[in-house]
């Protein structure tokens, strides 16, 4: 920079005279202890830069700043160098304080902050210029993706300074990604992460972002939404009965299949067997009439999209007549419990020995009773075989009718 404007030989004369002046004073007190300090300055491009030059113990020395071609900018609290961007803040014997205004890339560089002491001293303040980069851009390699599939992604952050730091997320969770940084002619930095995962179908609509970490920006980011397809999710509902299923009963079952794109096909089979041939099956529904146990056996649902198919199993075990007592209710789903009968050998065998036994004990009792039965014959009676007839017998029946009343005999 130089000096324009209305400045003239004249002007500058008396301010190196000036300067000449201050130096001889100087000179003349050189115990006089001073201490001149400055700051480092980084501020974005377009925006405004402070410098501060402060003295501490200053004894009236003269206070000047210059560029970095160490042009002077402020000599005291006048400005020799006639650009306006430059602007007085604050002057005092301690302290010159100056702003520049809409600071560009061309300012960048070391500045001076000079006291006029004996010797002179110097503090020195850089300036240091940002360059946010552009807008980032994402680049995905495929707009529509299937679970499982690998996919890659570029994030690019051009023309900053200093070079950028890119970060990748996938909803919450952060990836690793791999930088590039390329320095451009005009020492400006393009940086370019590239980011590879595998995705599954819990990505799909999940939003990708590539976050730039830049001092002169902040959640500067640009995001895009992933786009999966994946295989139909299937599951059977028992739609009828909610508990066991029993013979003379009907069988409403349900296929909920889930998948993108919509499943298209949704088919009903008997694994190892032929679907009842009165099976009714509309769409996703399963419908079964009057079952026997001849229907025993897996039922299985198929969806299928373009990209995959997948299945659900349905073991049915059908029972007989609900008894009085209704056992616990049982979900015939494959995997899950088996299906408890009762033996009706085992009973009918307990009957036939209870029978059994029965029997035997009705056969011992007759021959008990049979054994036990006779003639049995009174007093009167004896000798009646030996009788020719019944009047003999009775004749020569023992007492006769004589004793009849003192000879009682009872039988219970």
């Amino acid at each position: 920079m130089a000096i324009t404007g209305s400045g003239s030989l004249a002007t500058i004369l008396f301010l190196f005279m000036f300067q000449a002046a201050l130096l001889k004073g100087a000179a003349q007190d050189p115990d006089g202890f001073q201490n001149l300090v400055t700051d480092n300055v980084s501020v974005v491009e377009g925006e405004m830069a402070i410098i501060s030059c402060r003295v501490k113990n200053n004894d009236e020395s003269v206070i000047q700043l210059l560029n970095p071609n160490r042009q002077t900018i402020y000599f005291r609290n006048m400005r020799p160098l006639k650009d306006a961007r430059f602007q007085l803040v604050n002057f005092s014997d301690n302290e010159l304080r100056v702003s520049l205004s809409n600071v560009s890339l061309s300012d960048e560089g070391r500045y001076v902050c000079q006291l006029y002491t004996d010797p002179p001293q110097e503090a020195y303040a850089d300036i240091t210029v940002l360059i946010p980069p552009g807008n980032p851009i994402i680049e995905a390699r495929d707009e529509v993706l299937s679970e499982g599939n690998e996919t890659e992604m570029t994030c690019t952050a051009m023309s900053s300074k200093p070079a950028a730091t890119i970060k990748w997320m996938k909803g919450d969770k952060e990836l690793p990604g791999k930088p590039k940084v390329e320095l451009t002619y005009d020492k400006m930095y393009t940086v370019t992460s590239r980011l590879t995962f595998t995705v599954s179908k819990e990505d799909d609509g999940v939003p990708v972002s590539c976050i730039i970490d830049h001092p002169a920006v902040k959640d500067f980011q640009a995001q895009i939404y992933l786009e999966v397809q994946y295989k139909p999710e299937v599951k059977i509902m028992v739609e009828f009965p909610q508990g066991l299923t029993r013979e003379g009963e009907n069988l409403e079952l349900t296929c909920q299949a889930k998948g993108k794109p919509q499943p298209q096909r949704v088919n009903w089979v008997k694994v190892d067997d032929d679907v009842p041939s009165h099976a009714v099956i509309t769409g996703a529904d399963l419908y079964i009439e009057n079952l026997n146990k001849s229907y025993n056996g897996t039922y299985r649902c198929v969806a299928s999209n373009t990209v995959g198919e997948s299945f659900d199993d349905y073991i049915l075990y059908v029972y007989d007549t609900a008894p009085s007592t209704e056992p616990a209710a049982h979900d015939s789903r494959a995997g899950e419990g088996a299906p408890r009968t009762v033996d009706h050998a085992v009973i009918g065998g307990v009957v036939a020995v209870v029978v059994f036994a029965m029997l035997c004990l009705l056969i011992v009792l007759g021959r008990y009773f049979a054994r036990h039965k006779g003639t049995y014959f009174t007093h009167e009676a004896k000798g009646a075989d030996d009788a020719a007839d019944a009047d003999t017998a009775i004749i020569n029946a023992e007492g006769g009718h004589t004793n009849s009343d003192e000879k009682k005999e009872y039988y219970i």
